[in-house]
């Protein structure tokens, strides 16, 4: 049976190319292409609610595999790279520069460093950077090959016997080891660290748990998270899963050649910080052409629970991480403001935010209006919502949710402009 024209599309779609490969003159023409966007088949539906314009299509493909193997780092509640793709292409120019406050694991900053702009970047939290920053100046597989031979790979003791509910005990062994060699010549307080020993950081950070073998870990929940020990121990005492003995290194080459099989970005400027979101002193006035970003939706994810074995892993400290959990629309519409505040301040005139927000609480809380409302008054102009609507949707089916029932089935996008 021949392919439909949706999915033909997608298969000729090739990895990391956008599907707007220019910049629009003005805004105006922007959304005239997205009201007659039409690339997999369907056309752009127009609508409006409380005063607000929505533009719902599907506006990128949502195949797994259609985007840069740079971007093969797992990270819960993060979007797929075609979402900057998007507005990359067409909001900006080559060496510009492109932000994002929330960034986590550097979805934004790796795709714009992909498309010659120039990569800027914050989180609350310091994995993010550990996270992101080895992947916009990686290390070729022979390097990362030979620093992998000169680890000695025995002779520290792990300092938690708990954790043999992940690991084999000589896996558990060499992680120890790597996670002291680390910490002597690359701590996370280094601003500047060995590209290797960073990159060789970063890949065990995303190989400590998950489902397959070619992760350190006994079966365990998707690689996005790390549940608690006690959950690992029911699991693995309900399916009767012993924690395999794995070879660390060779794990870390492999996951390495599958990252670079893509190839690398050019050498752009990038600039990443740790810090609030509402407070990044360190990105100059006027500096940035576009941000696009998501911020963490009220207290549906739980980020400091989900990254705790990384953290253990990196030697940060999750409670002293202010990681702020908003619990009413209110609390979390006022942080929303505070952070749009600081967008308005680093943003050029005439530069833009892509706000993306998803669906909450079964698509009842439709946080987009609460950005809709935070951005009033400040200097911008609301140009609307963009909604990409997908037919399929990976998270949802492997957490064993109903496909468009629930999980997240669409992004929804505030477009603002700066004034």
């Amino acid at each position: 049976m021949p392919p439909s024209p949706a999915a033909a599309m997608r298969q000729r779609q090739p990895p990391s190319l956008p599907l707007f490969r220019a910049p629009v003159a003005d805004v105006g023409d922007f959304l005239d292409r997205v009201r007659a966007f039409a690339d997999f088949g369907r056309p752009t539906e127009l609508a409006a609610h409380d005063g607000i314009p929505y533009f719902i299509n599907e506006f990128w493909t949502s195949a797994q595999r259609q985007a840069h193997a740079l971007h093969e780092v797992s990270y819960r509640a993060c979007f797929k790279p075609q979402l900057p793709a998007f507005f990359v292409a067409s909001l900006t120019a080559p060496g510009e520069r492109v932000h994002d406050p929330f960034m986590g694991r550097g979805t934004t900053p790796i795709q714009a460093a992909l498309m010659g702009r120039h990569p800027v970047g914050n989180d609350i939290n310091p994995l993010a950077v550990l996270l992101t920053r080895p992947r916009l100046r990686p290390p070729a597989p022979a390097a990362i090959a030979r620093r992998l031979d000169e680890i000695p790979w025995d002779g520290v003791m792990p300092d938690r016997d708990d954790l043999l509910a992940f690991y084999h005990p000589a896996t558990l062994t060499q992680l120890a080891a790597l996670r002291a060699w680390l910490a002597r010549r690359c701590p996370i307080a280094e601003a500047d660290p060995d590209p290797v020993d960073d990159w060789i950081r970063m890949v065990a950070l995303n190989r400590l748990s998950g489902h397959s073998p070619g992760f350190f870990s006994v079966r365990t929940m998707p690689p996005n998270q790390a549940v608690s020990l006690a959950a690992q121990r029911r699991m693995n005492a309900k399916s009767g899963a012993v924690p395999p003995r794995r070879d660390v290194a060779a794990l870390i080459l492999r996951k390495s050649r599958r990252l670079l099989a893509d190839g690398v970005p050019p050498p752009v400027p990038a600039l990443l910080h740790v810090g609030p979101a509402e407070a990044t002193g360190a990105i100059a006035d006027g500096s940035v052409a576009l941000v696009v970003t998501s911020p963490p939706f009220l207290d549906v994810v739980q980020y400091a629970d989900d990254n705790w074995l990384r953290c253990w892993f990196a030697g940060i400290d999750p409670a002293a991480i202010a990681i702020a959990m908003h619990r009413t629309e209110a609390a979390w519409r006022d942080m929303v403001r505070a952070v749009l505040a600081e967008q308005a301040r680093i943003l050029r005139p005439g530069g833009h935010v892509a706000f993306e927000v998803g669906e909450v609480r079964r698509g009842t809380v439709l946080l987009e209006r609460a950005v809709w409302q935070a951005a009033s008054g400040l200097p911008f102009d609301r140009l609307g919502v963009i909604v990409n609507r997908q037919d399929f949707t990976k998270t949802a089916q492997c957490w064993g949710v109903a496909n468009n029932r629930a999980g997240t089935n669409t992004n929804r996008i505030v477009l603002l402009r700066r004034r």
